[in-house]
C-alpha cells in the first residue's frame, strides 16, 4: 500500500469516528471505528466497525450505517479536502469478541506439566 493511501485511510478514519461520535446515537451500544482501508484509486474505502453492547444488534447497525452512509459521507467529505472523495462503505469487524475467545480459552487451559527431574525418563505412549 502507498503512502497516500495509507495517508487518506488514515485521514477518514480519524474524521469518520469523530462524525460517528458526533451525529450518531444507538441506544446501550458503543462504535468504535477500527480500520479503514482505502482502494489505490482512492475511490471506495471500508470502513470496519467495532460494536460493543448488545449482542444481536450488530447486523441491524451496519445495515442502518449503510442506509445512512450518504448523510455520513457528506459530513466527512466537508473536513477532507480532496479531488475525488472516496466512497465510504461499512464491515463488522469482530476481532475483539475472537480476542476474547481466545483470552478466555487460553486462560481455561489445564496448568503445564510438572518437569522431569535429573536421569527421570518420559514415559512411551502407544497408542
Amino acid at each position: 500500500m502507498s503512502q497516500r493511501v495509507q495517508r487518506v485511510s488514515e485521514l477518514v478514519k480519524r474524521e469518520l469516528s469523530m462524525v460517528l461520535e458526533r451525529h450518531y446515537r444507538f441506544d446501550g451500544v458503543v462504535l468504535t471505528v477500527h480500520d479503514v482501508e482505502a482502494t489505490p484509486d482512492l475511490k471506495q474505502c471500508f470502513a470496519y466497525i467495532g460494536i460493543i453492547g448488545k449482542a444481536g444488534q450488530e447486523q441491524a447497525i451496519i445495515e442502518k450505517l449503510g442506509k445512512e452512509r450518504g448523510s455520513i459521507q457528506r459530513e466527512v467529505h466537508k473536513r477532507i479536502v480532496m479531488k475525488n472523495s472516496p466512497q465510504i462503505f461499512f464491515r463488522l469487524d469482530q476481532s475483539i469478541e475472537r480476542g476474547v475467545r481466545i483470552l478466555n480459552a487460553i486462560d481455561n487451559l489445564p496448568p503445564p506439566a510438572a518437569p522431569l527431574a535429573e536421569g527421570e525418563v518420559e514415559p512411551d505412549f502407544v497408542g
